[in-house]
């Protein structure tokens, strides 16, 4: 972009799919590998984006596409796909055998907090306080958003727990260091490339841990497909097209609505209730995400 005050519109259109699109798919995760569902976790996710990046990388092929890696652009893909797919949705996913959507929206959602903390670190640049303190109101939208599910008795074991604190540092520092890379390959070969080598990650994962082979009920089978085709080809898509075209403070804005999105789906389809925690966390979210693009660097 060549004038920083300005948003590429292409990138909040993209950023717009990611919003709409991932607000979903921690109920489609649940449904996928909750008790009785037949996906081990991380096998789900590994056959997951194992499907993904062949569609995408037969796409790429068709269209004539630069496939091939150079080293340092395999490097790249290797370590970012590890660290966005295996260290951020892997351990999302085997979280959420536990843990409902609702907690796992919840603490996935600092992860604005960590990409500043690690754009700062890589910069050495002290905190700005506007910023940071729209991340917080977002923050703190989400935490009101999701008390009720906490209050109303969420448990989920402190394994879990860790998994999802950790889980958006792994995906920060993935995104951060390729948005800084940003290999010249098309947006379907880069997104394909992603998730190839984050299915390598997850076959060692797999072989280490010894997950059996999936019997997966229908309904798991369906949110499977829903994950590959929505949440991996679609959304990761557009997910890569945002860091290319948008800064990370602004892209990092989707984890504010996707909590959001969830409620959203829960009331319309499982008929769940929307209080006054909903509404007050949607508008601080909101808020937070409005303080966040008005405040960027």
């Amino acid at each position: 972009m060549n004038d920083t005050n300005k948003l590429d519109r292409r990138g909040l259109g993209h950023l717009l799919v990611v919003y709409l699109i991932w607000g979903s798919t921690y109920l489609a995760i649940r449904l996928a590998v909750r008790e009785g569902a037949g996906f081990p976790p991380f096998m789900m996710a590994g056959l997951r984006v194992t499907a993904a990046a062949a569609i995408l990388l037969g796409w790429a092929a068709l269209r004539g596409e630069r496939l091939r890696l150079t080293g340092r652009e395999f490097i790249l893909f290797l370590g970012s796909g590890l660290l966005l797919w295996v260290g951020g949705n892997g351990l999302v996913t085997w979280a959420e055998m536990h843990a409902s959507s609702g907690l796992a929206a919840l603490l996935v959602a600092s992860i604005p907090i960590w990409f500043e903390v690690v754009a700062m670190v890589a910069d050495r640049r002290r905190p700005r306080g506007r910023l940071t303190a729209s991340i917080l109101l977002g923050f703190t939208g989400v935490g009101i958003l999701t008390w009720p599910i906490l209050r109303t008795g969420v448990r989920a074991d402190v394994m879990a727990v860790i998994a999802l604190l950790l889980a958006p540092l792994f995906w920060a520092i993935g995104s951060v260091w390729f948005q800084r890379r940003k290999p010249d390959l098309s947006i379907r070969a880069i997104s394909g490339w992603q998730q190839l080598c984050g299915a390598l990650g997850f076959l060692v994962v797999v072989l280490i841990r010894r997950e059996p082979l999936p019997t997966p009920t229908a309904e798991a089978w369906l949110a499977w497909g829903y994950l590959v085709l929505f949440g991996s080809v679609i959304a990761f898509t557009s997910y890569m097209s945002t860091l290319r075209l948008l800064p990370a403070s602004v892209v990092s804005t989707y984890a504010y609505v996707n909590p959001v999105i969830a409620v959203l789906l829960g009331w319309l389809i499982l008929h769940e209730e929307v209080t006054g925690y909903t509404l007050a966390g949607a508008l601080l979210i909101i808020a937070g995400v409005a303080g966040i693009f008005n405040n960027r660097g």
